[in-house]
C-alpha cells in the first residue's frame, strides 16, 4: 500500500453518470435518427457490479485470488464484504492495525500490490486508522473490521488515488482490495 495523493477527488463519474441520466426521452414524433442511437447506446453499456460479482478464493490467512467480472461495470460507490468475520477486537477508529492484502485494478484486472510476496508475509502496519496516511477507502473501510476477518473492498476512484493514480495504478481507476486483518490493537 502507498502513501495517497491528498489532492481533493471529484467525482467525475458520479457527473458523467448523471449527464447521461439527464438524455432526452425520445418521445417526439420527429422522425430523426437520434432514438436508435440512444437505444443502441445504452444497450452496450454494462450495469454496475454489486460485491457479490467479484469472486475470491483462497482461505483466509493465506493470499487470496481476486477476480473481477467481464458483464459489469465497476461500481461508483465503495462496497465492501466480509468473507471471514475474525473475532474481537473489531478496528475501532484511532486504533492501530496490521493487515496483509492484495490489490487488483479493474481496468485490466492484475495483481498490482500485495503483502504477501515475502515470505513470511509482512503486514502493513497502520496507525490512528481513520486518520491513517492510506487511501480513504482503507481509513473508511476496515472500521469495524475484526482481528482474523478477510474483508473484501471495491474502490471507486474518489476512494482511491483519484484523477492522478500513483505509480502503475492509472487514473480513474477503480480498486479491489482483499485485506486480512492480522492484529488489532498495539
Amino acid at each position: 500500500m502507498r502513501r495517497p495523493l491528498r489532492a481533493g477527488f471529484v467525482l467525475m463519474a458520479a457527473l458523467s453518470l448523471s449527464l447521461t441520466a439527464c438524455g432526452g426521452s425520445g418521445n417526439t414524433n420527429s422522425g430523426t435518427s437520434a432514438s436508435p442511437t440512444a437505444k443502441s447506446s445504452s444497450a452496450a453499456q454494462k450495469p454496475p457490479c454489486t460485491v457479490d460479482a467479484v469472486k475470491v478464493s483462497g482461505a483466509a490467512g493465506q493470499k487470496p485470488v481476486i477476480t473481477i467480472p467481464d458483464n459489469c461495470s465497476p461500481p461508483q460507490q465503495m462496497l465492501t464484504a466480509d468473507l471471514t468475520a475474525g473475532s474481537d477486537p473489531a478496528v475501532k477508529q484511532g486504533d492501530h492495525v496490521e493487515a496483509n492484502y492484495v490489490l487488483v485494478t479493474w481496468s485490466n484486472k492484475k495483481e498490482v500490490d500485495s503483502s504477501w510476496e515475502s515470505s513470511p508475509p509482512k503486514p502493513l502496519a497502520l496507525d490512528n486508522i481513520g486518520q491513517a496516511s492510506v487511501i480513504p477507502a482503507w481509513n473508511e473501510g476496515l472500521i469495524g473490521m475484526k482481528q482474523g476477518g478477510r474483508r473484501l473492498l471495491v474502490v471507486p476512484p474518489a476512494k482511491g488515488y483519484g484523477e492522478k493514480g500513483t505509480g502503475p495504478i492509472k487514473g480513474n481507476e477503480t480498486l479491489v482490495f482483499v485485506v486480512d486483518m492480522a492484529k488489532v490493537g498495539a
